[in-house]
């Protein structure tokens, strides 16, 4: 079965960016398969993701288990106002990454997203570097998630392993992984929803506590008053800083996407924008009531013996009479985790692929199957996240603490390419000929949001190991902290010398390829929901879900 649709062509040379202008045809007409459920297979990935999909992907892949524990950090580090003003900083920094990308994303929905657009409008050997740079990330962060499983899964017995939890929840992410992205799509978008029950409810637990509804004490903003807003100084500041950044990291998953999204123009930047303000406003929150349910001196907040015990949301419930409140929290923080895997072995297996289709890693990873689920690129990076057996012994244990802190300059890295990349783009989309107005997405307060997105994300690599100089320079952790940045830079020389890749010509940039202007949508459903083949009338439910999630 097959349906008329746009192609692709295979890598270009990474010499010789191919030149366009506004003359040239934006579309090659070829022939491709549809998958059996009759979505689009569109350079071997499926386009199965709807509408709602987008809405929760990247929702569902951020706010994690450690967010619930987490905010308890932020206001011991720097107190609840204090915390308060990091993550709303951060949150603006995201803003313009989210801007960025939608503008990029739309304009040009291929896989790798800004990954291979960098190579296209900056240097081929970026794409490579920054390519492997995010890829490494998301390793990073399944092995951490499935070390995180095994914790929180350690508070209610001892009688399985920490090895024990971590291999069975392998396997099982492993098989679910493997059946595609519609599958994929539907589990995000269900679990995603559940975590947003469990942060409402949150809200909600706060709010009864702290007015006395639960325990029976009013505390008002008490703990604002004693012992105070603001802690620790500038050191208590920037370590909530680096941890805000962190907890933001996966918002731009959104834009790989699009590779794999129905229809990306009108799907994504509305996915984009709501997606982003949900974030912002579960984060805000969050950091909110930890803050005026426990004051930020509580010791529990960082030396309680379990994750769930260093929840605001425990310390206040325990504080209020139930001791089994560390089961409550237990139970949101499990569930949260599993979206996060979910998530992860996601962004890592599609970076892969992109990688691995334009010629810059193995082309055994580019394999799909007939379905369009790329089984060698998945099966390899979880496969990876194993790393997390490390942390079973002690000294294995601090090799793996080396693994995921080099991760966290990486996504700053990636966030400030985004803003590079887009400034690139724009620049030869005028220079080229093009207008401004025929842009499907444009980025709100450009070039001073993308600007916003460079100096502050540059500024972040570098004070992301600050705690290194303080209280004595320790040398190994000054070396794991930027090593990064080194392996970074290594890995584009390495391709820029051995493809001998140069500086692309804005006036010779691709503005073609991957365009998807008249993607044909190919689908019976999707030609009935346009009207063009039979009309049916929508159930009560589906306009509260569209209601909800659009």
């Amino acid at each position: 079965m097959t349906a008329t649709l746009l192609v692709v062509p295979d890598a270009v040379d990474e010499k010789a960016p191919t030149a366009s202008s506004p003359d040239d045809s934006n579309i090659e007409i070829g022939r491709a398969e549809l998958a059996s459920n009759g979505n689009v297979i569109d350079d071997g990935l499926q386009r199965g993701l709807k509408n709602r999909h987008l809405q929760m992907i990247a929702f569902g892949g951020v706010v994690g288990a450690s967010i619930w524990y987490g905010t308890g950090s932020a206001i011991a580090y720097s107190g609840p106002i204090g915390a308060l003003i990091c993550f709303f900083i951060i949150g603006v920094d995201v803003f313009f990454v989210m801007q960025s990308l939608g503008e990029m994303s739309t304009l040009f929905p291929i896989q790798g997203a800004f990954i291979e657009l960098a190579g296209r409008f900056i240097d081929p050997a970026l794409a490579f570097s920054l390519g492997w740079n995010y890829w490494y990330l998301w390793v990073t962060n399944i092995a951490n998630d499935y070390n995180n499983i095994s914790l929180i899964m350690g508070l209610w017995t001892t009688a399985v392993p920490s090895y024990g939890w971590i291999l069975i929840f392998w396997l099982g992410f492993q098989c679910t992984s493997l059946l595609g992205i519609v599958f994929y799509g539907e589990m995000e978008f269900y679990l995603a929803c559940w975590k947003l029950i469990c942060v409402v409810g949150g809200f909600l637990v706060a709010i009864l506590v702290n007015t006395g509804a639960i325990g029976g004490e009013y505390i008002g903003f008490r703990y604002w008053r004693d012992p105070g807003v603001i802690a620790n100084g500038i050191s208590g500041f920037g370590k909530t800083f680096v941890l805000a950044a962190v907890y933001y990291c996966g918002t731009e998953m959104l834009a790989l996407t699009a590779a794999e999204s129905k229809n990306p123009k009108k799907d994504l930047p509305k996915a984009i924008r709501q997606t982003f303000w949900r974030i912002l406003i579960i984060f805000l929150g969050l950091v909110f009531f930890a803050g005026i349910l426990v004051p930020y001196n509580s010791d529990k907040l960082l030396t309680a013996t379990s994750k769930s015990a260093q929840s605001p949301w425990t310390i206040a419930l325990v504080q209020a009479g139930w001791d089994g409140a560390g089961n409550l929290v237990n139970v949101v923080m499990i569930t949260a985790q599993f979206s996060s895997v979910n998530s992860a072995i996601y962004v890592a297996s599609r970076s892969l692929v992109a990688l691995a289709v334009n010629g810059r890693a193995p082309r055994f990873f580019a394999k799909t199957t007939g379905n369009g689920v790329p089984v060698n690129a998945i099966v390899f990076s979880n496969l990876l996240g194993l790393i997390a057996l490390l942390n079973i012994a002690s000294s294995p244990g601090q090799v793996f603490t080396y693994l995921i802190d080099i991760s966290g300059a990486a996504t700053f890295i990636a966030w400030a390419f985004v803003g590079i990349t887009h400034l690139r783009l724009r620049k030869a989309w005028v220079i080229q000929g093009y207008r401004i107005e025929d842009l499907p997405y444009k980025a709100l307060l450009y070039p001073y949001g993308a600007w916003f997105v460079v100096f502050i994300n540059l500024f972040l690599v570098f004070i992301s190991g600050y705690s290194v100089f303080v209280g004595g320079f320790h040398a190994v952790d000054f070396v794991f902290a930027y090593i990064v940045i080194a392996i970074f830079t290594l890995l584009y020389l390495f391709w820029k010398i051995f493809k001998g890749t140069k500086i692309v010509s804005l006036m010779e940039a691709d503005l073609v390829t991957g365009r998807r202007d008249d993607l044909v949508k190919a689908s019976v459903q999707d030609l009935e929901v346009e009207g063009i083949g039979e009309k049916r009338s929508i159930p009560w439910y589906i306009k509260v879900k569209r209601f909800i999630f659009s």
